[in-house]
């Protein structure tokens, strides 16, 4: 069994109407090679995909929304946002350890999910996701 790696996103978020992409990769450090990218689908359709290649394979598949920047500004603002949000992250789980290294922690995650598909999309479903990504980036 493989893992499934996407962002927890509150509901209503904007990013949740994004196109997704899902990026297959080793789930071993000891395998090489390049990984896979697949996409874009809508977001359940992305997860359920995901979900169904990781459940009989080793690998990890990484489920992320498709930022369609149209300028040079808007695709280094994101990157300078996703280094902060990595900066941050990283002060929080050092703060973590060091205020809990000897503190056992009970992580209860809610894995309820809305978006949870149990059967994976049919190519039907796909393609009528397609024309509403496209429709949706096209503005039509």
């Amino acid at each position: 069994m493989g893992a499934l790696v996407t962002l927890e996103l509150p509901a209503g978020s904007p990013q949740l109407d994004l196109p997704w992409i899902i990026t297959f990769g080793p789930l071993d450090d000891d395998e090489e090679w390049e990984p896979v990218v697949c996409g874009p689908y809508e977001r359940p359709h992305a997860l359920a995909l995901a979900q169904h290649v990781v459940a009989d394979e080793d690998l990890m598949a990484v489920v992320e929304p498709l930022l369609p920047a149209t300028s040079l500004d808007q695709i280094r603002a994101e990157i300078a946002n996703a280094q902060d949000l990595a900066a941050q992250e990283a002060d929080e789980i050092d703060d973590v350890l060091d205020d809990d290294a000897d503190d056992e922690h009970d992580h209860d995650h809610d894995h309820d999910h809305d978006d949870h598909i149990v059967e994976a999309p049919s190519a039907a479903e796909l393609k009528a996701g397609f024309a509403r990504i496209s429709a949706r980036l096209t503005g039509a």
